[in-house]
């Protein structure tokens, strides 16, 4: 019998299986897949980011082994669901953590408040250098200075957070029938709003320590693994 397939997508900051250090030992027991979604490379130069791209990079892992589970961070949240909205029968259960999916809660306070925080700098992303723009984006999203090095790692890295769309723009709506996880730091109303529509609308909402990346925590990792494990035991149930 095969191992089930657990598909990671990252957000903004690390990709890949960087993105994931406490999830590694899901190899063990799964397949797993640690993503890059499109411009997210360790020496090309980053290009602009494209949703449907991402969603495709997502629905091609999946249907080569006839679909898995897919845990997503950040923005990375954002094509992961878009994916089970289009292809539901893929995706056998879904994590979404600190999800930045502000399309699904544009008319609720946080987001709302977010959004007009935020499009602004969105509007002239084009017309600042990658600097200034990573700089005023900390700010802004984190009342925090972003820490800079002029490397060829931090240069790369800037340049892409620039070039990342507003989350706001996706086309979500709930997926119903798919087992969904939200996990959250507790330290930020936005993405607690998020989860608390989510779970509203029939999701599992936790709260793991670790501020905006809970799944670095023992906690949230274990809660990761748990709910991955419960819905695999529960549809070799079924299939038996």
């Amino acid at each position: 019998m095969h191992k089930q397939r657990v598909v990671f997508v990252h957000g903004l900051d690390s990709f890949g299986a960087a993105a994931w250090p406490k999830q590694h030992g899901v190899a063990l027991s799964h397949d797993a897949l640690f993503l890059r979604r499109r411009g997210f490379d360790p020496v090309a130069e980053p290009v602009e980011s494209d949703l449907r791209a991402d969603v495709g990079i997502i629905v091609e892992s999946l249907s080569e082994i006839g679909g898995g589970h897919v845990v997503a961070h950040e923005q990375g949240a954002v094509s992961a669901m878009l994916a089970a909205v289009e292809h539901p029968h893929l995706v056998h259960s879904l994590v979404l953590v600190e999800p930045a999916c502000l399309s699904l809660t544009a008319e609720l306070p946080a987001t709302a408040a977010y959004r007009s925080l935020m499009a602004p700098l969105f509007d002239v992303r084009m017309q600042l250098g990658d600097a200034d723009y990573e700089r005023e984006y900390f700010r802004r999203a984190f009342s925090a200075a972003a820490g800079w090095q002029d490397t060829p790692e931090a240069r790369r890295s800037a340049r892409r957070l620039r070039l990342q769309a507003p989350p706001w723009e996706a086309p979500l709506h709930i997926v119903p029938g798919v087992p969904t996880l939200v996990l959250t730091g507790g330290w930020e109303p936005l993405y607690e709003e998020i989860a608390a529509y989510l779970q509203e609308t029939g999701a599992l909402h936790r709260v793991a320590a670790g501020g905006h990346r809970p799944q670095d925590s023992a906690e949230g990792d274990r809660m990761i693994r748990s709910f991955i494990a419960e819905v695999g035991r529960s549809m070799s149930a079924q299939a038996s």
